[in-house]
């Protein structure tokens, strides 16, 4: 099977509808799939429901997408760059659906491994377990979260063969694996791709059957979410 698209807009053909849930990896701007976030916006997709850690910031990332209006519910750990986002669902024009940071990772890892729940300290007593099952395991209190699973998952990779074995690159790697397990349909847009048996099998993080589809962005803008400098002699 020929896993490598012409382009983004290609990768996502046949797959993309309205309503449909959709992972996107990074952490910020770091480890975007940008150009595919690009692609879903020029789809006109919209009633998507959007898991990922974050939602860019105004005007990148799936910021883009909010000024589209084409996103109607978040699944997100962190939104505080995004001033679009506060006034979408301050407006009541918004979902979300707000996780603390290590159970959002581990619901995603969880429903790439088939477990459909957990058990979690994390939150107990507190708004995030409202309407959720609780138990106690050794006089200890856990809240039961659920596996996340998406119609697809859109990642971001340094290097790529034709078969789909990913590697990452540094902090660029964060919620990007585990995301690419869950999805039902995985798209990686990738830096460089070589011919398959080229990468040393110990630099693969993510192996190749979790990717169907793959797009080449060989220029792919490197942002930067908060930009300090200090004064210099």
């Amino acid at each position: 099977m020929k896993k490598v698209y012409p382009d983004a807009t290609q990768a996502l053909a046949g797959l993309i509808k309205d309503g449909m849930t959709i992972m996107s990896g990074g952490f910020g701007l770091c480890g975007i799939p940008e150009t595919l976030v690009l692609a879903i916006r020029e789809s006109g997709a919209k009633n998507l429901t959007v898991i990922s850690n974050n939602a860019g910031v105004d005007g990148v990332g799936l910021g883009i997408l909010l000024e589209t209006r084409q996103i109607r519910k978040m699944i997100s750990s962190y939104v505080g760059e995004n001033k679009l986002f506060a006034q979408q669902f301050l407006a009541g024009e918004l979902e979300l659906e707000f996780n603390p940071q290590g159970t959002l990772a581990e619901r995603i890892r969880a429903g790439g491994a088939g477990i459909p729940a957990f058990y979690t300290k994390t939150g107990y007593g507190t708004i995030i377990a409202e309407g959720k099952e609780t138990r106690t395991f050794n006089g200890e209190h856990f809240v039961m979260e659920t596996g996340l699973v998406a119609d697809i998952s859109l990642v971001h990779a340094w290097k790529s063969d034709t078969e789909g074995n990913l590697v990452y690159r540094k902090t660029a790697r964060n919620f990007n694996p585990m995301m690419a397990t869950a999805g039902k349909v995985t798209i990686a847009e990738v830096e460089n791709i070589v011919e398959a048996g080229t990468i040393d099998p110990d630099h693969i993080i993510t192996p190749g059957i979790y990717v169907q589809r793959i797009v080449h962005v060989p220029n792919a803008p490197k942002h930067i979410e908060q930009r300090t400098t200090r004064p210099r002699a």
